[in-house]
């Protein structure tokens, strides 16, 4: 090892690399994340990144050292390391760790789309040339995080019995616009596997008015599926709103279904909805994700314009301090503020004439491709993937835009550079 190595400083990098990418893997469907915020995360990523990229060859061992933690934020540090150096034994290190343990997969790819598209190519079609269904599948992932399309990769994941491969494939046409291959998915609309099923509704449903695929997403919305919300995303954006808004008044007819419904009508963005959505801003589980209905329509921002209000007296959501509580799940709410209910009533009373029933909005506007890109420059995340979604509608056989992307890539492609 060169004596110009400090392995305390080489492992640091890693260790703060990871710990940053585990910020950002949450960051990108945060409520409160800008593009901006995301460039500037992403830039100190980088940062650490480019100090494991000085050490050379010479601080392979050591990274490849920190693999043996197998957390994800680790592998994505090694990921791009290996793959930016072309290390083989790097590679194969990262490799073999993802064949026993799948799930780090998801930071493989990502460190495939950290590299520019020129260096990522080569492994990815190495990556689409494997045996392992697992390999191809992170092939198929990074090619579609570039917005490259390997169709032949694409169609033989279409017909594999691997229901992961197969997912993946089927979310691949959709993230890439390619409505040419729907009739060799729609079969998949049935299919017995839910992930699989969904990814075919989701893509059916992105790139067509296909019914069938819009009734698979709508009975995902009202089941118990970890699908629901990405199933409440796409259809919202792809039904006929006047459809849309008598479905989702059904859906709130029943208290278990409210919040689902307080998403969707953020999603369809009729301004005849917001009375009803400020009413449920008075149960304290509701209260904030009603505020971000209310700012995806309108585009007020609930803290910045002064309508937030205080969290309720003795509310408890996510872990508590009680050590005889099970429940562990985090607050899924934590990022958004506390809309105050009366402030916002009377804002409402006085902006509401601003807005025209039955025209939707997004973020304070009506629905068109200017502004949606506008949205994509200035909006936070999930506004931002919302305009991603209306855009894909908007112009089919166009990719959908990546608003998971590193946030210098999207900056520039926002900018035309």
């Amino acid at each position: 090892m060169s004596l110009q190595i400090i392995p305390e400083i080489v492992t640091q990098h890693v260790e703060e690399a990871a710990f940053l990418w585990l910020l950002r893997d949450a960051a990108v469907a945060a409520p409160h994340y800008a593009l901006d915020d995301l460039a500037r995360l992403d830039q100190r990523v980088e940062a650490h990144l480019d100090g494991l990229r000085v050490t050379g060859n010479d601080g392979t061992e050591i990274i490849q050292a920190e693999l043996e933690i197998r957390e994800p934020g680790e592998v994505f540090a090694a990921s791009v390391f290996a793959f930016e150096s072309g290390s083989p034994d790097g590679i194969d290190a990262v490799m073999k760790l993802v064949s026993q343990a799948p799930a780090l997969a998801r930071a493989v790819v990502s460190a495939l789309g950290w590299l520019n598209i020129d260096q990522a190519r080569g492994h990815i079609n190495v990556l689409l040339d494997e045996q392992l269904p697992a390999f191809r599948r992170i092939g198929i992932a990074a090619a579609s995080v570039h917005r490259l399309i390997p169709r032949k990769a694409i169609e033989a994941a279409l017909g594999s019995s691997d229901v992961f491969l197969r997912s993946r494939g089927l979310r691949a046409v959709g993230e890439l616009g390619l409505a040419s291959l729907l009739p060799m998915m729609r079969g998949d609309l049935i299919a017995e596997d839910e992930q699989v099923r969904f990814w075919a509704a989701w893509s059916c449903a992105l790139l067509s008015d296909d019914k069938q695929a819009i009734s698979v997403l709508q009975q995902l919305v009202v089941s118990s599926s970890r699908m629901s919300s990405k199933a409440i995303e796409v259809v919202m954006h792809r039904m006929d709103h006047a459809v849309a808004a008598a479905w989702v008044r059904k859906l709130a007819s029943d208290p278990q279904h409210y919040r689902s419904a307080i998403i969707a009508l953020g999603r369809l963005g009729l301004p005849d909805s917001i009375p009803w959505i400020v009413e449920r801003m008075g149960t304290p589980a509701l209260a904030r994700v009603a505020g971000e209905a209310l700012s995806m329509i309108t585009g007020t921002h609930i803290a910045y314009d002064m309508l937030e209000g205080e969290p309720p007296e003795g509310f408890e959501a996510g872990p508590t301090e009680n050590p005889e509580d099970d429940d562990v799940a985090m607050d899924i709410d934590e990022n958004l503020p506390w809309p105050d209910q009366v402030r916002i009533s009377a804002w409402w009373s006085k902006h509401g004439s601003e807005f025209s029933p039955g025209t939707r909005y997004l973020v304070g506007k009506p629905i068109s491709a200017d502004w949606l890109t506008e949205v994509l420059k200035s909006g936070r995340q999930r506004q931002r993937a919302a305009a991603a979604l209306e855009l894909a509608i908007l112009q089919p056989g166009k990719p959908l835009f990546n608003v998971r992307a590193p946030g210098f890539r999207q900056q520039r492609w926002l900018s035309g550079r």
